[in-house]
């Protein structure tokens, strides 16, 4: 086997509603028979496997060109998931106590990102009770292959590429994968594990739709950018979370929040939201503040 190139593996960080309908793809939108026979493959952190959105009642068995494989130990494929396999990391220490060493999802990124792709439909869906409705992914009866490359530390660039590679010999006709760029960020293709997997697949027939990133927007914020592949960048929505805050002279404040919560006509003072900060170990004062999840 010869070596075409080498070039650093280095980390990447995951990139992640009612956004089907809001771009004019409803539930009542003319759909084709093959659709249960696109297989999609999802480059990510996993899936959960028991979330209604991958119930395979009414699925028939897997479509004939599928040759992958089922390497979880902790859950079953069914018609619906059909195939699933894991890259750990190449230095065994770099996994937590949070990441689980199977296909099985525990950040929650990647199967949020695989429902979204072709969860089934499901009525009566909220957050917290908010926003019920049906949630469903943009292909509901097309099939899903899982590629855990992702942890708690990052994804490694050599993972990608493996899974890139899986996904082709399995027989996968699409990809999502939404992955941001390298730290050093290269604007070299042929030195970008996402431009060199996507164009692979790309040759081999397989579509590639990779996110645009989390940053912006200014100038210069795009993370892909691949010709070869279809970039999916983040848009405006037609709705949005409100809470309304009314003060002691029966002024009211409309803002942004989700809150679940009856103040049951108690008043409370006004304070520095900086001072309100929930501290965990391993962060201070500072890092608090700024409210970060991680």
């Amino acid at each position: 086997m010869a070596v075409v190139s080498v070039f650093p593996d280095e980390k990447r960080q995951l990139l992640t509603t009612r956004s089907w309908d809001f771009i004019g793809f409803t539930q009542e939108v003319e759909r084709q028979n093959y659709e249960s026979d696109v297989i999609v493959g999802v480059i990510d952190s996993g899936v959960w496997p028991e979330s209604k959105s991958f119930d395979d009642k009414g699925f028939s068995p897997p479509p004939a060109k599928w040759k992958g494989s089922c390497q979880a130990f902790d859950f079953t494929c069914n018609n619906k998931i059909i195939g699933a396999k894991f890259y750990p990391p190449l230095h065994h220490n770099a996994l937590s106590s949070k990441d689980i060493e199977s296909p099985r999802d525990s950040s929650g990124h990647g199967t949020h990102t695989a429902s979204t792709v072709a969860g089934n439909s499901i009525s009566m869906a909220s957050m917290l009770g908010l926003a019920q409705g049906t949630a469903r992914g943009g292909v509901p009866s097309a099939r899903i292959a899982v590629y855990k490359v992702c942890w708690s530390d990052g994804c490694n660039e050599a993972s990608i590429l493996a899974a890139f590679d899986d996904a082709i010999k399995d027989g996968v006709d699409i990809l999502s994968v939404s992955i941001s760029e390298s730290v050093s960020k290269t604007n070299i293709h042929f030195k970008d594990v996402l431009s060199v997997g996507s164009f692979h697949a790309m040759k081999h027939g397989v579509l590639t739709v990779l996110s645009a990133g989390n940053t912006g927007p200014y100038p210069k914020s795009l993370q892909n950018y691949q010709p070869w592949a279809i970039i999916v960048g983040a848009s405006t929505l037609d709705r949005k979370f409100v809470t309304k805050v009314k003060t002691g002279n029966n002024i009211a404040y409309e803002g942004i929040s989700l809150n679940t919560f009856d103040l049951k006509g108690k008043y409370y003072p006004i304070i520095y939201g900086g001072d309100a900060a929930k501290k965990r170990p391993g962060f201070d004062q500072d890092s608090s503040s700024e409210n970060k999840n991680s």
